[in-house]
This record gives structure tokens, sequence and C-alpha cells, in this order.
């Protein structure tokens, strides 16, 4: 599936070609605390299938515990998360789903580290709505 996407402001849009069947959650801190959101949703789009059509992403490079260090690409302007991948021979992109135009066509299937999940954020069909 072809997707296009960009950030909030505008500066940053690209195009991927991703299988929607692999878009998963993460629950773990890290992706929290990136997100800025309860968890973190992506899909993973081959290198050669990703591709920057205007701007530069600001790149920030996590090291986990395990030593393992991932690139975090955001727009310098406005902080949108565009994607997270390793950060030294790169073969995948993980795609922040919240930036791509067709992100309602692609529900995450799966999910991982559910054991830092907030559990106040697993359901949330009883809050009260508004349109």
């Amino acid at each position: 599936m072809k997707i296009e996407g960009n950030c909030h402001c505008g500066a940053i849009a690209y195009e991927a070609i991703v299988d929607p069947q692999k878009a998963s959650l993460c629950h773990c801190a890290d992706c929290q605390t990136l997100s800025g959101a309860p968890f973190r949703a992506s899909v993973p789009a081959a290198s050669a299938d990703f591709h920057i059509l205007r701007g530069q992403p600001k790149i920030y490079i996590k090291t986990a515990t395990s030593g393992a260090r991932r690139a975090q690409a955001f727009c310098a302007d406005c902080g949108t998360p565009i994607y997270a991948t390793a950060a030294e021979n790169s073969t995948q992109y993980n795609v922040r789903l919240g930036a791509v135009a067709q992100r309602a066509q692609i529900p995450a299937l799966r999910q991982s580290w559910c054991s830092s999940a907030l559990a106040w954020a697993q359901n949330i069909t009883g809050l009260p709505e508004s349109p």
C-alpha cells in the first residue's frame, strides 16, 4: 500500500510502500515518552520504499540499556515524529502512523511491551465524547 505523510507544519513530506498487516502499537516507556502519548503506532517500510519528498528531519539517537542505537526522526520546527530506524545500516523505517494521511486505513494488528502499558489507556470506550 502506498502511503503519504507530512509533519504538522508541512516542512517535511514523505511517501512509502508499506504492508498494513504489519502495523503495530508499542507500549514501552521510551515510546510513551518519545510520542508524548500512552503508546506509539507505526508501520514498517523497507529503506528502498521510504522517500523524503520535502525537508529534512532532525535525528535524535536513543541508546537503549541493551546498547542498541535507534535514530528517532522528527520535524525540528513542529516536533512531529516521522520515523525510527537503526542508527547504522538501516534496512527499515518504522513510520509513525499519526502523520500518515491513510492512518485510518492501517489499524494496528499487534502490540508489544504490554507490561509497560498504561491500564487506563486500554479501554477508553466509556469516556464521555464530544464531536
